[in-house]
């Protein structure tokens, strides 16, 4: 029997060993679109580009049975060109840029579930007015219309520091922005939308529990399989781990399966797998949607894995298959996992990372251990690409415990074990 032929953009070696192991991959081989390197760390997208080399690596392969993606832009956005293309199953595009285009996406939710998203306001940052015409008191927090892992996103404080800001959103937006702006072109969006000069979305403050609910949609029907909570440092914009499962109430996380199904059904996506973040105010017991992905987070894949025996990658090649997603059980090692993310507030020069010795040491005393380093040695913090506006992510690490105190013994031998020496910038610190 020929293999199905399924094709991936963005592929890269940690995800690839995740989907090998589903039971699914072994009908499959597995081809790629595009390789990471074509993704992350680049020095511009050109969309035309893009969507030319993923046609001619289909063509030159000779048979594609399958088009799907774990990454945010320009994976997700890509998927319906590749599938209208080659008549396989996907979603909508306009579904997708509903998700992808953050104000257009607040403009469907309002008509959905109005009482669980913040005030917002679309704005130029190139205007020299902004901050008079937001007609919004700090603090609040801005962002681009389209972005991705929190890049040049800023929680603003003073009118000082809008336009402080604002410098850094002007030299760098361009970058997102611009093949975002092509993509919806090549697509025919509606110029309202496509031709929009107001690239940043503010928001009024809205805080409490942070989580993300994973779930898909299959001929119509919403699905809800898994709630991720994301856990910051103290005092800190950025996220320090995420822990599967979720500790919130049964009550509010069925909440959330509800608030999840109007809003994506009000954008009208189908046959996709989606992940929505929320805020839930447990002192006002509110809960507020942060923003709709239309992909799986392969940030959670290895927690998955640890406590269903298998990835949640499983969801996206059932999906694009055209096949219903099989129920994930508990059939992993363990009962909780955690992805810590390993950060520093400063910015420096990589002076040493830790090496392979180090790493396989911990892997011998911690059953499951998983360490993606993020950086090379010689690099400078300021080189590094897709972190957000506060700090600089070193290393992911990935663990699975009996709970939480577990998990959190195993990460500290993690932190004595291995060595990273940065040699930080005088007088130069991140807000």
């Amino acid at each position: 029997m020929n293999k199905k032929q399924v094709f991936i953009i963005g592929l890269d070696e940690f995800n690839l060993g995740k989907i090998k192991k589903l039971p699914e991959a072994k009908e499959c081989e597995f081809q790629s679109a595009l390789d990471i390197s074509e993704i992350r760390n680049v020095g511009k997208y050109d969309m035309k580009k893009l969507v030319n080399l993923c046609i001619e690596r289909i063509d030159n392969h000779g048979q594609i049975d399958a088009i799907a993606s774990y990454f945010d832009f320009p994976g997700t956005v890509l998927i319906p060109v590749i599938a209208q293309k080659y008549n396989l199953p996907a979603p909508d595009k306009d579904s997708i840029l509903k998700c992808e285009h953050k104000f257009w996406s607040r403009m469907e939710q309002q008509k959905a579930i109005p009482n669980h998203i913040p005030m917002f306001k679309a704005f130029d940052p190139f205007d020299d007015n902004a901050f008079d015409k937001l007609e919004m008191i700090p603090p609040f927090w801005i962002k681009p219309t389209k972005s991705f892992r929190s890049i040049l996103a800023y929680r603003i404080s003073t009118e000082a520091y809008f336009y402080e800001v604002l410098k850094k959103i002007r030299k760098h937006i361009h970058f997102i922005a611009k093949p975002f702006q092509e993509l919806m072109q090549i697509y025919d969006i509606p110029e309202e939308v496509s031709g929009m000069k107001e690239t940043c979305i503010a928001e009024t403050m809205i805080s409490g529990h942070q989580c993300t609910l994973e779930g898909y949609v299959f001929n119509g029907n919403v699905v809800s399989y898994g709630i991720v909570d994301s856990l910051r440092d103290e005092n800190r914009s950025s996220f320090s781990r995420y822990e599967y499962p979720s500790f919130l109430p049964q009550e509010v996380q069925f909440r959330m399966n509800d608030i999840a199904r109007r809003a994506i059904q009000q954008i009208g996506m189908d046959n996709s797998p989606f992940n929505v973040e929320f805020f839930y105010n447990h002192t006002a017991d509110k809960i507020y949607l942060l923003e709709i992905n239309p992909r799986i987070s392969q940030a959670h894949a290895d927690m998955f894995e640890k406590l269903h025996g298998i990835s949640h990658h499983s969801v996206m090649l059932s999906l694009a298959l055209d096949r219903k997603p099989e129920p994930l059980y508990y059939n992993g090692d363990f009962n909780k996992a955690a992805h810590f993310m390993l950060r520093t507030y400063e910015s420096g020069l990589i002076r040493k990372v830790p090496t392979n010795n180090e790493i396989n040491i911990l892997k011998k005393f911690i059953p499951g251990l998983e360490i993606k380093i993020s950086v090379k040695e010689g690099t400078h913090t300021s080189e590094m690409q897709g972190q957000d506006s506060y700090s600089f992510e070193l290393a992911n690490i990935f663990i699975g415990g009996h709970d939480q105190v577990d998990l959190m013994e195993k990460y500290n031998k993690c932190l004595e074990g291995l060595t990273f020496e940065i040699e930080y910038d005088e007088s130069v610190h991140l807000h």
